[in-house]
């Protein structure tokens, strides 16, 4: 019995992203690190029920960080993660803010 995984971690909600939603009917979300595209597009299409056009990826490393404390300089790694932007066809919408008050 194969263990099921969540594929879709978050929407990615930024200005950019919220331009991109208006004009080009394209939503980014935060997925899997291991996930696919053929996977992010079922996920997509069964949580939302849309039709999407097309899936593109970018695995996006972690940044190196720099801290100064009392005990001196601290040395860190952000975690790296993975980005979607999806393309949906034409017609179709994901409203995020649908209960929001």
């Amino acid at each position: 019995m194969k263990k099921e995984r969540r594929v879709l971690v978050r929407p990615l909600l930024t200005e950019k992203m919220l331009k991109l939603q208006e004009t080009q009917g394209k939503y980014a979300f935060v997925v899997s690190r291991r996930a696919n595209k053929i996977e992010i597009k079922r996920a997509v299409e069964q949580k939302f029920d849309v039709s999407v056009d097309a899936v593109a990826t970018i695995n996006v490393h972690g940044k190196r960080k720099q801290l100064n404390t009392r005990r001196g300089i601290t040395h860190g790694k952000r975690s790296s993660w993975k980005k979607a932007i999806v393309t949906l066809r034409e017609g179709d919408s994901i409203d995020f803010f649908e209960g929001a008050k």
